[in-house]
């Protein structure tokens, strides 16, 4: 395993580029179709597969062309959009999510997640460079003003305080044992202007060669522009890592990295 820096992709796409024109049709085409449900409450919907999620289907085929039809259906968006919805019907996914927030800056919008009931929330620095406040957006409690009340930009985390008493939080595990074999995570953010999409990938490495000043974890998992801040899960319902990046790897290919549970204790404990 090399020691040696590599170029963390900060906040970028992973697997394919999506060009513009496709994100914006992904996004038109979603919000119609959150239009037309809210038109009509009664009609039954399909749980295992929503009508919206077909016309995203349906609309990438008729914009692109028959003749890229293959292509068309590797578009990872569509994929996770629909990982998310059949992840969503999971009583802890959905438990999960509700500590799972946007952080809105004067740059754009990033993830972060409650670690504490009275309103302490981790996302990366990356996210909160040059603020001094952000807006947090519980999906339930709705809106409040944040103040960032602790950085570590050498491990790209930060701390940011909202007041409010009984929020809801995910649990830290107390600390990452070094990598033995894959393990299955799940993590949730706000990809692509979306919130609180649900996805889920492996732990597949651990590796120094890393521009922070720490090991990160390598995610076979599909990040994307927004998810950085985004909470890794184990399977014990536990965060074990925070996504800050993308970056191609020599030996796995295109992977998500994650900076490990252990220095969002560090954050906390120096608060």
């Amino acid at each position: 395993m090399s020691s040696s820096k590599k170029d963390d992709m900060i906040d970028k796409d992973l697997y394919e580029d999506l060009e513009p024109e496709e994100i914006k049709a992904i996004l038109d085409e979603e919000r119609r179709s959150k239009t037309k449900e809210k038109e009509t409450p009664d009609q039954k919907k399909d749980p295992t597969f929503p009508r919206w999620v077909f016309g995203l289907i349906v609309f990438a085929v008729l914009l692109n062309g028959v003749a890229i039809f293959p292509r068309t259906f590797s578009i990872p968006a569509i994929d996770f959009l629909v990982t998310s919805h059949q992840l969503s019907q999971d009583e802890t996914i959905q438990s999960h999510k509700e500590s799972v927030v946007g952080v809105d800056t004067s740059e754009g919008r990033g993830t972060g997640f409650g670690i504490s009931e009275s309103g302490y929330v981790v996302t990366n620095y990356h996210v909160i460079e040059d603020e001094t406040s952000v807006t947090v957006h519980y999906p339930e409690e709705g809106l409040f003003n944040g103040d960032i009340v602790k950085i570590k930009p050498e491990h790209d985390l930060a701390l940011i305080k909202v007041d409010g008493d009984d929020l809801p939080y995910l649990p830290l595990a107390e600390h990452i044992s070094d990598y033995s074999s894959p393990q299955s995570i799940t993590f949730i953010g706000n990809p692509l202007n979306f919130t609180g999409i649900a996805n889920q990938g492996k732990w597949i490495a651990s590796s120094t060669a890393t521009s922070l000043e720490t090991d990160v974890m390598l995610l076979d998992a599909p990040v994307y522009r927004g998810n950085s801040g985004s909470p890794v899960i184990n399977e014990e319902g536990q965060v074990i890592g925070v996504i800050y990046a993308t970056r191609r790897d020599e030996e796995w290919g295109r992977v998500g990295l994650a900076i490990p549970v252990d220095h969002v204790h560090t954050l906390r404990e120096s608060q």
